[in-house]
C-alpha cells in the first residue's frame, strides 16, 4: 500500500513540475493545469502575482464543460481525427486545451486576453516540444 502511495506522490510531483515548467514558456500564460476527462484538476499552477478571474466554483464548472466537450467529440474522431488543441478567445481571457499524450488528461491553460494567434501558436509548439 505504501508503494502505491509513493507512486502517486511521485506522479503528483512530476505533474506539478510539468505545470511549473510550462508556466515559463510565455509571459502571456496565467495558469497551467492538468485535468482528467471529467474536468477534475490533477494539478495546476497559477503564475505568481496573477489574480484568478474565476471563482473556484466557476473554474470547476469551466473545466467540466471543456472536458465534457472533448469527450463528446471523441465519437467524431473516426471522421475528423483526434483533437490536437482547442482555443477559446473571450473578452477577458483566452483558454487553451491540449490533450496530454499519456492517459486521458488535458493541459488546461489560460492566457492573457491580448495574446495574439501567433503567440498562441508559439505556445502550442513549445508545449508540444516539452511534453514529447
Amino acid at each position: 500500500m505504501t508503494e502505491n502511495k509513493d507512486m502517486k506522490k511521485d506522479e503528483i510531483s512530476i505533474n506539478q513540475e510539468k505545470c511549473l515548467s510550462l508556466l515559463t514558456i510565455s509571459e502571456k500564460i496565467r495558469y497551467v493545469g492538468i485535468i482528467n476527462k471529467f474536468g477534475r484538476t490533477i494539478t495546476g499552477k497559477l503564475k505568481n502575482g496573477i489574480r484568478p478571474i474565476l471563482t473556484p466554483e466557476q473554474a470547476r464548472d469551466e473545466r467540466y464543460i471543456e472536458s465534457t466537450r472533448q469527450q463528446l467529440r471523441k465519437s467524431l474522431e473516426a471522421s475528423i481525427g483526434k483533437s490536437i488543441y482547442t482555443i477559446e478567445k473571450n473578452e477577458n481571457v483566452t483558454f487553451l486545451l491540449i490533450p496530454y499524450r499519456i492517459k486521458d488528461f488535458f493541459y488546461y491553460i489560460t492566457m492573457e486576453k491580448n495574446t495574439t494567434l501567433n503567440e498562441i501558436s508559439d505556445i502550442i509548439n513549445k508545449i508540444t516540444e516539452k511534453s514529447g
